[in-house]
């Protein structure tokens, strides 16, 4: 006997005298089927293209093909996909019966739950949207914050440009030239690398026609006599202390940030993305590895003695450095253990005279990075994460261990131009990306607070 289509659970009629009646005289299930499973769609999911699929399929298909497509013609999704309401609803109440038992069906499903979790997972990661800000294409741009990256980007450029054609070659350095060959000209601009006070001395020793042998055969006497004539104690001994260095290395020391990538080129720019990643791993190893150039000259110019030094010059503290006193390395690990990423931008900040634009990206990027680490640690408290800081600890320090290690074993394989790509990358550009990271961190906040 065949069945009325008023018993098949899979057909609807409408009742007599609905206006739809003329135009659908019943619905079938099969019009509300998935196009990956052929069932009854279960909390529908409607792509960009217009398809919808449940969303268990959606997140079966992503879990597998780890393609952010539809199914079915391919077309690329933008953002994340929500579930269509309104269908979902109309479905329910069209089909409660079938809808309940696929629910059953889904829920008994291990495969499946776990695929729904890894999906929302990854949509928590993506931008979420604020509400009443409209649908952002990111084909098309992401309005005011996209135009001030791409504005950043264009400074960034255009000081890289114009920076690498301005700068000597660095096998032209003070640093890479024996200073028995040094003119007198190189002379100059080695005294005058010792601070603004030096100028005063320049035609002086511009006059005497003071080459590299001469100069390494001047003493503190003779520094203080005619022709000279250098009175201020504190200036010659400045000359003296940094001679002296210049006498030992046979070279000149490096004394800022360009000569020192033309002496160490490896490990600045191990030190520019452990920096910007570990901070305190980091310090920890110039503390170990770099104790005497590079961490002293760090911490007493972060945290400088606070005691009356009027009769000193600053220079002159700089070039004869003591251990740190108890009071700076207490005031030195607040900051370490904190706000690591401060003590960088106040390093940086100390020498802005010297690296005018180079310092204040460095000072932007370590805010920026300060911002981000504060999200992380909220992030972990939000979710109650606590107790994975200790294995998230090792197992970030494993991977930058491992990281430092690869590369310094292959660093001999590495060309010159692709090292100077990746450390102008991280110094001016990495600044740019951070901005876009934290604007993200902002707006995934605000949706979350709403």
């Amino acid at each position: 006997m065949e069945e009325s289509p008023q018993n098949n659970p899979n057909t609807m009629t409408h009742e007599k005298g609905d206006p739809l009646q003329s135009t659908s005289p019943q619905i079938s299930i099969s019009e509300f089927s998935c196009h990956c499973c052929y069932d009854i769609l279960v909390n529908p999911t409607t792509l960009n293209c217009g398809h919808s699929f449940c969303r268990h399929c959606l997140a079966l298909w992503w879990a597998s093909s780890k393609k952010t497509e539809c199914p079915e013609c391919r077309e690329k999704w933008e953002g994340f996909p929500k579930v269509n309401i309104l269908l979902r609803d109309a479905i329910e109440k069209l089909f409660p019966d079938a809808i309940r038992m696929r629910f059953e069906d889904i829920q008994q499903n291990n495969d499946i739950v776990q695929s729904l979790a890894a999906f929302q997972k990854y949509g928590n990661d993506q931008i979420p949207l604020a509400p009443n800000t409209g649908r952002v294409n990111p084909q098309r741009g992401g309005g005011f914050f996209s135009g001030v990256l791409t504005a950043l980007t264009g400074v960034a450029v255009v000081l890289l440009v114009y920076h690498w054609s301005n700068r000597e070659s660095e096998h032209d350095l003070l640093v890479h030239k024996a200073v028995a060959k040094w003119t007198a000209e190189e002379v100059v601009l080695w005294l005058e690398q010792l601070g603004p006070w030096a100028s005063l001395y320049r035609d002086r020793f511009l006059a005497e026609r003071v080459n590299g042998r001469l100069l390494l055969t001047l003493t503190e006497e003779e520094f203080s006599r005619a022709p000279y004539t250098i009175e201020n104690s504190s200036h010659r001994r400045a000359i003296l202390l940094e001679l002296e260095r210049v006498k030992a290395l046979g070279v000149k020391p490096p004394q800022n940030l360009w000569e020192y990538k033309a002496v160490n080129p490896g490990r600045s720019l191990f030190l520019l993305y452990a920096l910007k990643s570990s901070p305190r791993l980091g310090l920890l190893y110039l503390y170990l590895f770099d104790y005497t150039d590079t961490f002293l000259p760090f911490i007493h110019t972060i945290c400088p003695l606070q005691e009356d030094t009027s009769g000193e010059d600053i220079i002159t503290r700089l070039l004869d450095l003591r251990d740190p006193t108890w009071k700076q390395w207490r005031e030195f690990l607040v900051k370490y253990s904190f706000l690591p990423y401060q003590l960088i931008a106040e390093f940086a900040w100390d020498w802005l005279e010297v690296h005018y634009w180079t310092s204040r990206f460095l000072i932007v990027n370590a805010m920026l990075l300060s911002v981000l680490e504060l999200f992380s640690f909220w992030r972990i408290w939000s979710r109650s994460e606590l107790k994975t800081v200790p294995q998230r600890m090792w197992s970030h320090f494993w991977k930058v261990s491992t990281q430092g290690l690869f590369v310094a074993m292959f660093w001999p394989l590495i060309p010159q131009f692709v090292c100077n790509c990746l450390f102008y990358w991280a110094l001016y550009f990495n600044p740019i990306i951070n901005i876009d990271l934290v604007v993200k961190e902002v707006r995934r906040l605000d949706t979350q607070v709403l």
